[in-house]
């Protein structure tokens, strides 16, 4: 048995719970803090202390941090789609970083030292080296990316200064299911092409395809995908990591392997064997044309390698989730 236990911020979310599920599944003692403000409360394993309530709010972090010894945290809780960064920046700024400053000031004050941040590939702006380092320079293009590169920044300072230890993970596009579909991407609203183009099917509604003007090779958008089995064991590995070798890390996570929408939409269909019916829209504002990570250094340094983050077995499980 671990004897390690972990607070998982935003704990009742797509990724959140996957994360849940594995560090349960690891021998860990899990503590889930979710406000419930864009999905249901999930079903979680029956050892974990769920709490609903806010990251921003003080008084239920000092109770948790009060209660139970924390080893580590692992921070989802935030908003997450571009394009709302966009039309309201001021949430993506209270909840990603407002609301983060204070998860990290009430672990300073009770002495927790180590978490675990979920980044994204948004930070880089539109990349001009591909597949992008983590060293590429930074130019987010909307709030959502921005909010994000000022967490990584505050935590660099935080290091610094309070010798909190850090990885900042960098995701390019978590997707997928659990293989048996019985958990998998409900997000409230749905941002995401591969739900929102299944969901689409099953209800036998127009698609949206925002944008056939990119500057890519069929004029739409081209992303890497990856499995959200997957993410959650680069979170393992960056979690066991850090307790052995305190640091500040930043990784990307992805598979190296550009799909784009266009792609995405012709595997759904080769899959279901069902046609859709794309209508095209204007792009959105603050899209990148092509994100694809460079996935060495998560390789060498924490010896990740994706395993379920084909687009067959991704769209597969995805589909079982959806058609139930």
């Amino acid at each position: 048995m671990n004897d390690k236990t972990i607070l998982v911020t935003g704990g009742a979310g797509y990724i959140g719970g996957f994360m849940v599920r594995k560090l349960v599944e690891r021998g860990y003692t899990v503590v889930a803090i979710d406000n419930l403000s864009r999905n249901d409360r999930p079903e979680l394993p029956e050892s974990v202390n769920f709490v609903e309530g806010s990251v921003g709010d003080r008084q239920i972090l000092k109770s948790i941090f009060e209660n139970t010894r924390i080893d580590g945290v692992i921070h989802f809780a935030a908003f997450i789609s571009m394009a709302e960064s966009m039309k309201d920046p001021f949430i993506y700024f209270e909840d990603n970083v407002y609301d983060t400053l204070i998860l990290l000031e009430e672990m300073k004050n009770h002495n927790v030292k180590n978490i675990i941040f979920s980044s994204t590939a948004g930070v880089y702006g539109n990349p001009t080296i591909l597949p992008i380092p983590e060293d590429h320079p930074k130019n987010p293009t909307n709030p959502y990316g921005q909010s994000k590169l000022m967490v990584e920044q505050i935590l660099a300072w935080y290091q610094k200064i309070h010798g909190v230890s850090y990885t900042a993970l960098r995701y390019f596009n978590a997707c997928g299911a659990s293989l048996d579909g019985k958990y998998g991407e409900n997000h409230k609203p749905e941002t995401h092409i591969i739900p929102r183009a299944i969901t689409a099917l099953i209800h036998n509604e127009p698609f949206e395809l925002f944008g056939r003007d990119y500057q890519t090779p069929d004029g739409t958008c081209v992303r890497d995908y990856i499995h959200v089995l997957d993410l959650v064991e680069a979170h393992v590995l960056a979690l066991e990591k850090l307790f052995e070798n305190p640091t500040g890390s930043i990784y990307n996570v992805g598979t190296g392997q550009g799909l784009s929408n266009s792609q995405i939409l012709k595997t759904i269909e080769e899959i279901t064997g069902r046609q859709m019916n794309i209508v095209e829209k204007e792009r959105r504002p603050g899209d990148a044309n092509e994100l694809v990570a460079d996935v060495s250094k998560i390789k060498n340094e924490l010896g990740f390698t994706s395993q379920y983050s084909d687009i067959k077995t991704i769209i597969e499980s995805a589909w079982k989730f959806h058609s139930k």
